[in-house]
This record gives C-alpha cells, structure tokens and sequence, in this order.
C-alpha cells in the first residue's frame, strides 16, 4: 500500500500527518510503528490521522498514535499541526475549527501571526481522574494543590520525588527541578512513565522556574520518549506551578524545540490556552508493507 502524508512539526515536537477524510487507511499499530521510524519509515513522535467530522458542530475528528503504535488521548503541539494543515489542504476555510479527540472537544485557531491557539480545555487535578494511585500516601500541601510522594525503585539507591499529577486529557507527573540541563530525564523518565501507581502510565515532566512569567521544560513523553517539545506537558507544567504558587497566569514556556505560551486564569472551569508554531516540513509517498 502506497500512502501519501505530510511531515510537520510544532516546536520541534514532529509529526506524520495523514489525510483520511475520503479514505479511512485502517493502519495497523505495526505500520503506525513503521512510519514513526526514523530509520526505515519517515520518522516522527507522533502519528496525527485527520478524519471528517463525526457528528454535527464538529469540523473534523483527531486521531494520533505514539511511535510505538499506541492510540492516544490527547496532544497539543499536534493539535496545532491539524489546525494549520486542514487550512493549507482547503480542507475548511474557518479561522477556528471544532475537533473531536479521544479525550473530548478542543478548539484549535490560527492567528493572525501564523501562530495557532488551542483551547486545551479544563486540566483534572483529581489524582483519581488523572489517573492516579494516591493510596496510602501523604501529600504536601502548597498553595492551592499538592505534591505527592513518588518512590523509585529502578534507581541504584531507592529515590523518591515529589510530582504534581494533572490530566489534560492525558495524564502527566510535573516534578520541579533547579536546572533541567541536569535533570535525570534519561533515567527517571521511563521509571515515571511506567510507575505501577499511573495506570494508563504518564508523561513525566521537568519544570524549571525562571521567573513568575517564564520556564523551561523537558517532559519524557509517554510511548515516544522524551521530545522536544510537548505542548499537553506545557499545559500541565504551567497548570502545576500556577497551583503551587509559583507562576502567574501567562507564561512563557521554553522547550528544546521552541517557544510556548500557556495562559490559565486559575480555576477549575477555566480552560487552559496554549499558543505556538505550527510549520510543514516536506510532504511525501511511502510504501507501507503489510504488517499485522
């Protein structure tokens, strides 16, 4: 099967895009595999299929799969990416659109800048929701949320960090740290990822305060690894240190691959808004071999 795709990226959080409004592929988790490939496929952290809407007052519906072959809920540096690909391809004319995911309804809009905001909805700061296994451990309050206690065990002396967790529509585990140049990432990351205690794993972020306005983040990404950038894990970082007390309601969030900007004004019903690049890199045919 030959397939034609499009590669893009959002602050260097890269992507295969797939236009299927006229044709459903019905890829399996090996062939999304095989695309993510950056040896033998095209190469990408995520795979974003587009497909047309699925019920009345949605535009389209958003569908995306790890490098490892793995649906997922949700991803805002791929959200933007739909945005600005469904506009290019004449696909829809609006300025805003409404987007179906496997975690609910976002609102993707392209400014006028060529940057795209998207309405990442509501964060869910139950640890139950998340979700998470808070049972039988004692958190630490700090402004309006709490840190919990997370033992682990893979390291070569049993450590324990203190993690913030928060769902936008995935779950992520934001931890603080002095400098995320040094941050273990590399060796906490998967630990964090696959902690008995997340059951559907986690996105494990590092977030370093700059100012009340500014940060840095890496975030280790579940299913792909640590990336680039990771635009739900922006989101959740900004959301964790607006609750701990350390950060104002628009901030600056600097990844390895570019610049975000995440604004929440603080209360549970307020929508979180992240606004960034979205850029087409080259567009593409590939063979697809026949792979279970």
């Amino acid at each position: 099967m030959h397939i034609r795709f499009t590669k893009m990226q959002g602050a260097g959080n890269d992507f295969v895009v797939l236009d299927e409004t006229q044709e459903i592929l019905g890829l399996t988790r090996a062939q999304y595999r095989f695309l993510a490939d950056r040896h033998f496929g095209v190469g990408a952290d995520q795979i974003l299929s587009v497909r047309p809407s699925p019920a009345q007052g949605i535009d389209f519906e958003y569908l995306i799969h790890n490098a490892d072959g793995g649906q997922v809920e949700q991803c805002g540096n791929g959200a933007r990416c739909f945005a600005r690909f469904v506009r290019d391809k004449g696909l829809t004319h609006k300025d805003e659109i409404r987007v179906q995911t496997m975690a609910g309804v976002i609102a993707p809009r392209l400014e006028a800048d060529g940057r795209v905001t998207v309405d990442m909805g509501r964060p869910v700061l139950e640890p139950e929701r998340v979700p998470f296994d808070a049972t039988g451990l004692q958190p630490v309050t700090q402004g309006f949320t709490q840190k919990w206690p997370l033992t682990l065990d893979g390291q070569a002396h049993e450590a324990t960090v203190f993690i913030v967790p928060i769902s936008m529509g995935n779950p992520h585990a934001v931890q603080l740290v002095d400098d995320v140049d040094t941050a273990p990432v590399a060796q906490t990351g998967p630990l964090i990822e696959n902690h008995p205690r997340f059951a559907q794993r986690v996105n494990a972020g590092y977030l370093q305060i700059i100012s009340r306005a500014e940060v840095r983040l890496r975030v280790y990404e579940r299913g792909a690894g640590e990336t680039l950038a990771c635009g739900t894990g922006a989101c959740a970082a900004v959301v964790a240190g607006i609750g701990l007390g350390l950060l104002d309601g628009r901030v600056d969030v600097h990844t390895r691959g570019g610049l975000l900007s995440i604004a929440w004004a603080g209360g549970v019903q307020d929508p979180v808004l992240m606004t960034g690049p979205a850029v087409t890199v080259f567009e593409g045919q590939i063979a697809i071999p026949d792979l279970p």
